[in-house]
């Protein structure tokens, strides 16, 4: 299982990793997937007909604007590592530009086409601010993107 946990008042994420045999007992020691750094947020693998891909999102929750390497990323690893460098150098799919109905794309989620498994749809939430007086003046929604499918740098 690959989870995030932190405070995002604190500005602290932190991606962890542990497994279990059947999802419910003996979980294996709690480690960290990700440094706090990369703000690795819901690291997605899915199976792939020569492995494994992943698509996760890199998040900014402070209240500057969001670095470059803000969105969301692909990579692949030959078997689903929990080593968060054990894979491929990943590659980035979206930024956090502000598209006006979103901008900070996160909880990724992956599917590829049954008719051509090289079409790659990203499905993921995004945020916008409003300028409402609110204590959260915020809106969530929901995108798809598709693409075809990255290549390994």
């Amino acid at each position: 299982m690959w989870y995030v946990a932190g405070s995002n008042q604190q500005d602290y994420l932190i991606h962890g990793y542990c497994e279990s045999p059947d999802g419910r007992s003996n979980w294996t020691k709690h480690k960290v997937f990700a440094p706090p750094d990369l703000k690795l947020f819901d690291f997605r693998p899915i199976k792939a007909a020569d492995g494994y891909e992943a698509v996760f999102s890199r998040v900014w929750i402070a209240p500057s604007e969001p670095p470059s390497e803000t969105g969301l990323w692909w990579c692949r690893c030959d078997h689903p590592s929990n080593e968060f460098f054990d894979w491929c150098n990943p590659v980035q799919i979206m930024t956090a530009e502000n598209q006006g109905w979103h901008s900070g794309p996160w909880k990724p989620s992956v599917q590829y086409s049954e008719a051509d498994p090289n079409r790659m749809f990203v499905f993921f939430d995004g945020i916008y601010k409003t300028n409402e007086p609110s204590p959260f003046p915020f809106r969530f929604t929901l995108g798809c993107l598709e693409l075809v499918r990255p290549t390994p740098p």
